[in-house]
């Protein structure tokens, strides 16, 4: 088998990965399931970080269609991506991968709090680290995150693991014609506005010439060919 040409990785993955059928809530076998597929990348000796999403719990644009403040609503936020965090590091647990859970908001009863080289030396280890409560601040996505704790890390590839199999020119879903691009520019990317990351996960990446492809999570093998550099999903660099 090919080895991978990546040595550290982060990877982000929306709170959705894990939901219920109707795309909301914890369903343990999802859980179990994105768990066994990050094993398959462990085991390869990738260091891998996980930044996770909380929209199977939360989505702060429902309050702030209600009048919520902006900040509180995104602290809701964060403290639903702690509870998709932990979930993950038990399943991960559980399939026999060492997990450590660090959050940017300190609860210490829970999770380490977030320090970089603490994390380095979990992920030196062997172990996987779950990165939650994304940046702590608000009018930060969980892309941004993703973004931030890769650059911070010192990682090789950010990896969007959503449920499409890349960057489109229009919805796959609605237009059956539309077009998967397979490398675009950061610039390219920013100027489409691709809707799978934000702008300002991007720029970050853009800023740290740190590679980021976008993939779909539930597509076999799709995690260990990108790890391979194999063309799958679409690249922007």
């Amino acid at each position: 088998m090919t080895q991978p040409i990546y040595k550290r990785v982060v990877i982000k993955i929306g709170g959705e990965a894990l939901a219920l059928a109707d795309g909301t809530g914890i369903d343990p076998d999802r859980a179990d399931k994105v768990a066994e597929t990050i094993s398959q990348v462990q085991a390869r000796e990738v260091e891998v970080g996980i930044v996770i999403g909380a929209g199977n719990l939360w989505r702060g644009r429902d309050g702030l269609d209600h009048g919520m403040d902006r900040a509180r609503a995104d602290h809701i936020g964060m403290l639903a991506t702690v509870m998709n965090a932990l979930a993950l590091a038990d399943a991960l647990e559980r399939q026999g991968v060492p997990t450590r859970v660090q959050t940017a908001i300190q609860m210490r009863e829970v999770a380490e709090p977030y320090i970089r080289l603490r994390a380095t030396r979990h992920l030196e280890k062997g172990r996987v680290v779950v990165f939650g409560a994304g940046t702590g601040n608000p009018y930060f996505t969980t892309d941004t995150a993703a973004a931030l704790r890769a650059a911070e890390i010192g990682a090789d590839l950010l990896i969007k693991a959503t449920k499409v199999d890349g960057v489109y020119d229009d919805d796959p879903k609605t237009n059956p014609d539309a077009k998967r691009f397979e490398k675009l520019t950061y610039l390219e990317a920013l100027n489409m506005q691709v809707r799978v990351m934000d702008s300002t996960a991007i720029t970050l990446c853009m800023d740290n010439h740190l590679p980021l492809i976008v993939l779909n999570l539930w597509e076999e093998s799709s995690l260990a060919q990108a790890l391979q550099g194999t063309s799958v999903g679409t690249l922007i660099c």
